[in-house]
């Protein structure tokens, strides 16, 4: 069983990320409303939310402040 990564995302508008993953699937993934929890609260802000990035290590979406996703959880997210 092959592990999923991440291998490209950027955001696209508030709340929504495209994502690429290594399996080739890509699409949007619509956030908004899903990120409950303090470590979430800055991704409210658009401008701080846009400042995503990919971990090279964790292979998923990651923020400045340490929030990240799962990418099983980005996967099922996933409209392609």
């Amino acid at each position: 069983m092959n592990l999923l990564h991440v291998r490209t995302a950027h955001c696209v508008s508030d709340f929504q990320l495209w994502v690429e993953f290594d399996d080739g699937a890509s699409g949007i993934v619509d956030l908004k409303g899903k990120l409950t929890g303090s470590v979430f609260e800055p991704l409210k802000d658009p401008a701080y939310f846009a400042r995503v990035s990919v971990d090279p290590e964790l292979a998923t979406v990651v923020w400045p402040n340490g929030a990240d996703l799962a990418v099983e959880f980005l996967r099922d997210n996933l409209k392609q």
